[in-house]
């Protein structure tokens, strides 16, 4: 019988089954391996610089590549980090955390049969993280406004709101409700992917540029109200995220050995001692997107010894991408497609299985896989806000927003995954931020003229 201990919320889990610290290490080290100058240039001289390049369209922040690309062939690492961060100011961690297949690499024209794409995103990498060992700056402030705009959320779209706006000249105020800035890249991420503390790097960088502060353990229609933020300052912008975990609707959700992929992923990027995390021997995770693929990796190079990943349709209608699907499978991931949880198997208060219908056949044919930790990543939803105001304008329990990323609410801007219609990737969020910085902009100068 498995081990149990206690977690945060007092339940009892599985007791964490100890690696060596060097297998921790090489386990959750960076998965990408940078490029060199040498190798940088190599690669940015494969790209054909096309003009009206598919890669630049694929790309939610519209950054030049092309242009980016050429610079590091021409040695010019640093002009191409300031292309880069004009248009994306997290371009760092979507250079990490992007899913590039699906987006500029899957549009390069030279992703063929018998070609492969520019690595972009390892370009990008090159790039930025260069510019940063160098300490180059590239934004200077506008001459104050006068103006102060409160940003609801330290993560990537209230972050990038908050550097446009600073850019401008307004004097930007950050509401957050964590003991650090970053939100999904600092919690949320796997930790293979933002190794070496970056996201807190990023955003130092961020901050650089001066006219923001950050406010951090304030929750926004708890410790101060949104008609307070509309009364102390002259625009608003939401980017608050999404905080709270959709449950898979069965019995026995609040058993020991159950627990919600995101929390567990802010419980681990956050532990000091890798050894002292809950690990199941029997794992099943229920979801087949990016958090499902992020815990069921994570799980597994923590030691668990057996990990399922549940989806109820088949491997063409994953979130996840392909690729990312074949990391899973290749770190001993196994993935069950067209599997249906309908009940959970409890014992003294413990998960011990999770009984699933076969999605994909008529009749009521069902089987049961064994597990001493359940993990939920089937998404999250909006964490309602008393507004002390009128409420929102919603969507499918999300922010409704024009295209200029405005709300129901005059004065009030939102923007990333809070919003409908998003996509609920970084890269996006960030360019909402900087549309929704510009939106501000003109409308808080408009009423001064």
């Amino acid at each position: 019988m498995t081990a149990l201990t206690s977690n945060s919320a007092g339940q009892s889990v599985p007791a964490g089954h100890r690696l060596s610290e060097a297998d921790y290490q090489t386990n959750f080290s960076d998965i990408h391996t940078p490029l060199d100058a040498r190798s940088a240039i190599v690669e940015a001289d494969r790209c054909y610089y096309c003009y009206g390049a598919p890669c630049q369209t694929a790309c939610p922040t519209d950054i030049d590549v092309p242009s980016f690309i050429r610079m590091i062939s021409e040695k010019n690492e640093v002009g191409a980090a300031g292309k880069i961060l004009s248009e994306n100011i997290m371009g760092g961690t979507c250079a990490r955390a992007c899913p590039v297949e699906t987006l500029c690499e899957d549009a390069c024209v030279r992703n063929t049969e018998d070609d492969r794409p520019i690595q972009i995103g390892l370009l990008q990498r090159f790039a930025t993280d260069r510019a940063s060992e160098l300490g180059a700056k590239f934004f200077t402030r506008k001459a104050a406004t006068g103006y102060s705009v409160a940003v609801v959320g330290a993560g990537p779209a209230g972050l990038s709101c908050a550097h446009r706006l600073a850019t401008l000249g307004h004097d930007v105020v950050i509401y957050e409700a964590q003991e650090k800035s970053g939100g999904l890249n600092e919690y949320g991420l796997a930790a293979y992917k933002m190794a070496g503390d970056y996201a807190q790097k990023e955003v130092e960088n961020i901050l650089s540029i001066g006219g923001i502060s950050i406010k951090h353990g304030i929750k926004v229609g708890k410790d101060v109200s949104v008609a307070e933020l509309q009364t102390n300052h002259d625009a608003v912008f939401m980017g608050v995220g999404l905080g709270t975990s959709k449950d898979i609707q069965l019995d026995g959700e609040d058993a020991s050995g159950v627990l919600n992929a995101v929390d567990y992923i802010h419980q681990l990027r956050q532990a000091k001692d890798l050894g002292q995390l809950p690990v199941g021997q029997d794992v099943v995770v229920i979801g087949g997107g990016m958090t499902a693929i992020d815990i069921a990796i994570q799980i597994k190079r923590l030691g668990a010894a057996n990990v399922t990943m549940a989806y109820r349709r088949g491997k063409e209608h994953m979130n996840a991408s392909i690729e990312e699907q074949e990391f899973a499978l290749n770190e001993g991931v196994h993935i069950a497609h067209w599997a249906k949880p309908v009940s959970l198997q409890i014992e003294q208060g413990t998960i011990t299985g999770v009984e699933f219908k076969k999605a994909n056949v008529e009749g009521n044919e069902t089987y049961i896989t064994p597990t001493d930790m359940l993990f939920k990543a089937i998404g999250q939803s909006l964490t309602p806000i008393n507004m002390g105001t009128t409420e929102f304008v919603k969507t499918s329990g999300k922010y409704d927003v024009d295209n200029e990323l405005r709300t129901s609410q005059l004065g009030i801007w939102a923007g990333g995954d809070c919003v409908a219609g998003s996509d609920d990737l970084a890269v996006s969020a960030v360019q909402d931020g900087k549309l929704a910085a510009l939106s501000i902009d003109k409308t808080l100068t408009q009423s001064q003229a």
